[in-house]
C-alpha cells in the first residue's frame, strides 16, 4: 500500500451531511423567527444561502481530493487539509487501536468507516471516513501485523484463539430498554423541541376549545398520558435496540473486541493494557431486579467521542454473574458485595446536602405559583429518602492491589480501581467535617473522554488516611 488512495466519493457526502448537521438548528431558528422580516430581501437571501450551499459542496470536494493515504515503512501516512497541507505519519507501535463502524450511508455503499487512535485526545488520530469494507480489513490487518512486528508482547498473542465469548439475548435488550431511564430522556428532548415553536404555533388556540373536554374527562386526560407514555418508551426501545442490537464480546488474548449495532455497526477493539477502570452501574429500577450495567474507562477514545472511551463491557446482566464475566474478561478485577461503609454521624451531612436544594425548590414554587406550589411538599419525604440511600450505598474496600469505591448520584455506581491506573487521590476535608472527624476522597485516573473520577465523601478521617496511605505504598 505504497501508492496514495484517496476516500471513496460517498466520503463528499458525508462531509455535506455533517455540515448540513451542525447548521441544521441555526437556520430552522433564522426561517422560523425571522421569516416574516425579510420581505424584498428575500431574493438576496435566497441568493445567499445559494453561494453557501456552492460553498459547501465545493469546499467538501476539495477536502476529499486532498485527503489522500497509505502505509509506508512501518507508518500509515495521512496528507490532508483544504487551504493548508497538513501531514500525518503514525507508526504501527503507537497505535491503540483499530475500530471500524459502518453508519446508514456507508452501508448504503457498502463502505466502512475506520478509526486508528493512539492515546486519549480531542478526537481520533486518524478517520478514514468511507473506504471499501475489504479495504477497512486489510488497513486493520496490515496494521495488526506491524504492531506485533515492532511490539514483543502483541506477536506473542497474535496467534491466540478466542477465549471467552458474551452475547446481548433481544429479549435482555427489551429488559434493558424497559429499565434504561431513557423515556425521560424522550420526555424531555420532546418537551425542550415543542418549547421552540411556542411563539410560532398558537398552543393556547388550538387547546382553548378542548378546555371543556379536558374537564369533564378525566378518562380522555389518562388515554393521553398513558399513550404518550407508550409511544416514548416504544421510541427508547428501539433506540437501544438499534444501538446494542447483536452485541457480541469476545476476548482474544490480551484483546476485547466488542460488535454491536443493527442500523449502525461498529467493532472495536480494546487492548486490555488500557483498561484504566471498571464502572458497576446500577440505576433505581435495575437494583431491585439484581440486575446491572458495566462499563470499562479506556485510555483510547477521545474527548469527542465519549462513546469510544466510556464503553458499555456488559449491556445488562445478572449481578450474580458478575465475578464470573470479570474473571473471564477482564482477570484481575474483583468485584466486592461487602464494603466498608460511613459512620452514623456522616448521614446528617448527607440529609443537609439532599434537603437544601429542594428547600429553595419548594419556596420557589410556593412563592411562583400558589396554591399549586404546595405539591412541591412531596419534594421533603423524596429528598430524605435520596439523602439515606446516598449514606446506604457509599462504601469502600482495599483488596490487594484494588481499590473499590461506590456512591450514589441518582444511579448506584461502583468504581474498581487498581493501583497503578490511578493518577491521583484527592483528600479533602472542611470545617463541618473536622468536627465530626470526617474527610472526603476522590480518585481520579485516565480516561480518554476525560478523567475519570470515583469519590467517597463524609468517610471516617482515619479510614480516608489509610487509602492515601495504601496509594503511597506503591513509591
Amino acid at each position: 500500500m505504497y501508492n496514495p488512495k484517496r476516500l471513496h466519493p460517498a466520503a463528499i457526502l458525508l462531509m455535506i451531511l455533517k455540515i448540513v448537521k451542525d447548521a441544521i438548528f441555526p437556520l430552522v431558528l433564522i426561517f422560523l423567527f425571522g421569516g416574516n422580516n425579510f420581505g424584498e430581501k428575500s431574493f438576496l437571501l435566497y441568493l445567499g444561502f445559494g453561494l453557501v450551499i456552492l460553498f459547501v459542496i465545493g469546499s467538501a470536494v476539495l477536502t476529499w481530493f486532498r485527503f489522500t493515504y497509505w502505509i509506508e515503512n512501518g507508518e500509515l501516512r495521512i496528507e490532508s487539509g483544504l487551504f493548508v497541507k497538513k501531514k500525518q505519519y503514525i507508526r504501527f507501535e503507537r497505535i491503540h487501536s483499530v475500530n471500524i463502524s459502518e453508519g446508514l450511508v456507508q452501508r448504503l455503499f457498502g463502505l466502512a468507516k475506520v478509526q486508528i487512535e493512539t492515546a486519549g485526545g480531542e478526537q481520533a488520530d486518524v478517520e478514514l471516513a468511507a473506504i471499501n469494507k475489504k479495504e477497512a480489513e486489510r488497513i486493520q490487518l496490515i496494521l495488526a501485523e506491524g504492531k506485533r512486528e515492532k511490539t514483543p508482547e502483541a506477536a506473542e498473542s497474535a496467534d491466540v484463539r478466542t477465549e471467552s465469548i458474551f452475547q446481548q439475548t433481544f429479549p435482555q435488550l427489551f429488559l434493558m430498554a424497559a429499565t434504561s431511564g431513557g423515556v425521560g430522556v424522550v420526555f424531555s428532548t420532546s418537551a425542550a423541541f415543542i418549547s421552540q415553536f411556542d411563539e410560532i404555533i398558537p398552543f393556547d388556540k388550538v387547546f382553548s376549545g378542548f378546555e371543556h373536554v379536558l374537564e369533564a374527562s378525566l378518562i380522555f386526560i389518562t388515554i393521553l398520558v398513558v399513550s404518550a407514555f407508550i409511544v416514548a418508551y416504544l421510541i427508547a426501545t428501539i433506540g437501544i435496540v438499534l444501538k446494542y442490537g447483536h452485541f457480541t464480546l469476545k476476548k482474544k488474548g490480551e484483546e476485547l473486541i466488542i460488535s454491536r449495532g443493527l442500523l449502525e455497526k461498529r467493532k472495536i477493539t480494546i487492548p486490555t493494557k488500557k483498561i484504566q477502570a471498571i464502572r458497576i452501574s446500577e440505576n433505581l429500577l435495575r437494583q431491585p431486579l439484581g440486575l446491572a450495567s458495566v462499563y470499562i474507562e479506556y485510555a483510547g477514545g477521545s474527548a469527542k467521542d465519549s462513546e469510544n472511551a466510556k464503553i458499555m463491557l456488559f449491556p445488562l446482566i445478572k449481578k450474580k454473574d458478575l465475578q464470573g464475566l470479570l474473571e473471564s474478561f477482564v482477570p484481575g478485577y474483583q468485584y466486592e458485595a461487602d464494603m466498608q461503609g460511613l459512620p452514623k454521624r456522616a448521614f446528617s451531612r448527607y440529609l443537609f446536602r439532599h434537603s437544601f436544594l429542594a428547600v429553595i425548590v419548594i419556596a420557589a414554587c410556593i412563592w411562583l405559583f400558589r396554591p399549586w406550589g404546595f405539591l412541591s411538599l412531596v419534594l421533603v419525604p423524596l429528598s430524605c429518602l435520596w439523602a439515606y440511600l446516598s449514606f446506604r450505598e457509599a462504601g469502600w474496600i482495599i483488596s490487594g492491589n484494588q481499590l473499590q469505591v461506590r456512591f450514589r448520584i441518582i444511579s448506584k455506581q461502583s468504581y474498581l480501581f487498581h493501583k497503578n491506573r490511578i493518577q491521583a487521590i484527592t483528600y479533602s476535608t472542611n470545617w463541618f467535617q473536622l468536627r465530626k472527624s470526617l474527610a472526603s476522597i476522590f480518585i481520579t485516573a485516565k480516561s480518554g473522554a476525560g478523567p475519570t473520577i470515583g469519590r467517597i465523601k463524609d468517610l471516617e478521617k482515619q479510614d480516608a488516611s489509610t487509602i492515601t496511605r495504601w496509594l503511597a505504598s506503591r513509591y
